[in-house]
């Protein structure tokens, strides 16, 4: 099944306006009067922008088709899910070697090493040194803040507001009540 969205290069959420002027913007590019060389290629694409846009212009085909690309992506998992469990597991191992690594540092990332140790256990290795990254991440972090707010209290503009802020905020005076007992 052809992915309408990808072939007018737009998000599945976008709106009729949108998909209307990336359907005008791909007509102009591909037009066979701009390149003559390709004139049989771009005719092709064409008539893929005209498919799309007659599908995801209108509102009930549209509708169609979304619940039609759901039903092929679910299904595909499906498929993933049950090829992935019939791996032996020195396939697995070298599924883990050949992933790519996640991007470090993120609040998201987070979440999805979470998601992954729990879902594959083999994967687990692999994520030791990533996590060992992100809190080498988060420390630095945490001190560049530190910093950042020595930094504010010895500007005299914001003195005094990290004075209120530290001062006169009540949760900061329980911690310090915690600490002087």
């Amino acid at each position: 099944m052809k992915n309408y969205y990808e072939i007018l290069e737009v998000n599945q959420k976008a709106s009729k306006e949108i998909i209307e002027k990336a359907y005008k913007v791909l007509v102009k590019k591909y037009h066979p009067d701009v390149n003559a060389k390709k004139a049989q290629e771009n005719n092709q694409k064409i008539k893929e922008l005209n498919e799309a846009y007659e599908v995801l212009s209108n509102d009930f085909l549209r509708e169609q088709y979304d619940n039609e690309l759901k039903k092929e992506k679910s299904t595909l998992e499906n498929v993933t899910f049950q090829k992935e469990s019939s791996l032996n597991e020195e396939q697995t191992q070298k599924n883990v070697q050949n992933a790519k690594p996640h991007k470090i540092g993120s609040f998201m990332n987070l979440i999805e090493i979470v998601k992954e140790l729990l879902r594959n256990k083999p994967k687990r290795e692999q994520f030791k040194e990533v996590t060992k990254k992100d809190l080498f991440a988060m420390f630095l972090t945490a001190i560049i803040l530190i910093l950042l707010g020595i930094i504010l209290w010895f500007i005299p503009f914001t003195n005094g507001w990290m004075r209120e802020f530290l001062f006169e905020n009540p949760l900061f005076n329980w911690i310090g009540r915690l600490f002087t007992r």
